[in-house]
């Protein structure tokens, strides 16, 4: 049997398990934020369902900006003519015109489920909401659907599917390069996947493992950092991934001007030193002191006040204003993001 939609978290793997199996569910509604593995389940049942040369009967996919909901839903009601199966698909769901209405029609072919049939509505970037007919349907009728919600891996959790990957390539991977992919890259699988795949073939057959260093070399920054990601290393004293980043800025400069970087870091050790200082240290008193508006933004000022005392918290925010000086060409006629990295230096060796 196919996995049910209630009860435990649905996983990748158990849709594909059952694919694989040939336990098809009637109806496959796929959903979320993560896109990777909403596309590897579709093209799972497209090789899967119908035979290749039964397709042109027995197969029918829509894209969601043409499609006619009244014309999926009619085709999901058809017979296979030569096969086992009629499969209908609806990819990129999402951009059916006032899409989730729309897709509230489809919830018949859950609750008058076609035998032979089997029906997959790909829906990327948001989830259905449960208040939805076509998922309340799914709710009452756990038997006939497969409710798959694809969630996005925030940086911490990527570490997992990265090694799942490489065990899948018959590729070992060290620590460090696993925590560089994912510095560079960030979260979308898609890209973390194809990186891999380019590293997999830089390796060869005399490397059985990516390491750190095949990584440097075979991959640039392709990653959009941001003054908040450098806020983060900054705080922590990551060092090799501050770099990164001011890397990054010195190739992107219209979209990441020092004014604006040196602005963001001066509040930042401002915070600090006011955090330092500040006699009730209650999550509660620090957010109401520092005018925070969520506790992630707390947690990055304590990462600060761990890894800088008051007096090294003030040294960054002379060395902040000496380097605004020199960037104006007072003193200085140094290029500005070479003094950004000066400066940056600075801060790290205060002792």
């Amino acid at each position: 049997m196919p996995p049910k939609a209630s009860g435990k978290t649905i996983t990748y793997r158990d849709v594909l398990d059952s694919i694989k199996k040939r336990d098809f569910a009637r109806v496959y509604l796929l959903m979320g934020d993560e896109p990777y593995y909403i596309d590897l389940i579709v093209d799972a049942l497209e090789r899967s369902v119908v035979k290749e040369e039964n397709k042109s009967f027995d197969q029918q996919i829509f894209y969601g900006a043409d499609a006619d909901i009244e014309v999926v839903a009619a085709n999901a009601r058809q017979y296979p003519v030569m096969g086992e199966y009629q499969l209908v698909i609806l990819k990129e769901a999402q951009t059916c015109q006032s899409a989730k209405s729309q897709l509230d029609r489809l919830a018949s072919c859950i609750v008058r489920p076609n035998s032979k049939g089997v029906l997959v509505v790909a829906f990327k970037g948001d989830s259905l909401n449960a208040s939805s007919e076509l998922m309340k349907a799914a709710a009452k009728s756990p038997d006939n659907v497969v409710v798959f919600k694809s969630a996005k891996y925030k940086d911490h959790q990527l570490a997992s599917p990265v090694k799942d990957y490489c065990r899948l390539k018959k590729i070992a991977i060290e620590e460090g390069a696993v925590q560089l992919l994912i510095e560079y890259i960030g979260n979308s699988l898609q890209k973390l996947f194809g990186e891999i795949d380019k590293l997999v073939v830089a390796a060869g057959t005399d490397q059985a493992r990516i390491t750190a260093e095949l990584v440097e070399k075979n991959i640039g920054i392709s990653k959009e950092f941001n003054n908040f990601e450098l806020n983060k290393a900054i705080s922590v004293k990551n060092y090799p991934k501050t770099m990164r980043i001011l890397e990054y800025f010195r190739k992107n400069p219209k979209n990441n001007p020092t004014v604006l970087t040196t602005a963001t870091l001066f509040k930042f050790f401002s915070q600090i030193v006011v955090a330092h200082f500040t006699p009730d240290k209650s999550d509660r008193s620090l957010m109401e002191v520092l005018q925070l508006k969520n506790p992630y933004a707390l947690n990055e000022i304590r990462d600060g006040m761990r890894c800088y005392t008051p007096r090294q918290a003030m040294a960054a925010i002379s060395a902040l204003r000496e380097f605004d000086c020199k960037s104006k060409g007072i003193g200085s006629m140094q290029n500005e993001y070479d003094l950004q990295r000066e400066m940056i230096f600075k801060i790290f060796t205060i002792s």
